[in-house]
């Protein structure tokens, strides 16, 4: 599997923040989805024995909590922007 450039992988060991922030709102809601999808199949692989990588579990945790992060930043700065905008 190929990724684009600019294209955030699922199978990034640790995806930068830097990254992240450049993402749109619901771009960054989509990869929560997306990572919280890939977090509850590892858990069940892990609970059945099938899972050889369990330190994929960390990882994606950590992702998701950057992601919530960076939207609570976004989601924070937002009205900020338009309080300035209506001056």
């Amino acid at each position: 599997m190929y990724a684009a450039e600019g294209v955030i992988s699922l199978m990034d060991a640790s995806v930068k923040p830097e990254k992240l922030r450049e993402l749109t709102g619901e771009e960054i809601a989509g990869k929560i989805k997306e990572y919280k999808t890939e977090l509850f199949n590892l858990r069940f692989q892990n609970a059945v024995g099938h899972l050889k990588n369990t330190s994929r579990i960390r990882e994606v945790r950590k992702t998701i909590a950057r992601l919530m992060t960076i939207a609570g930043e976004k989601a924070a700065s937002k009205p900020e922007k338009e309080a300035d905008n209506a001056e």
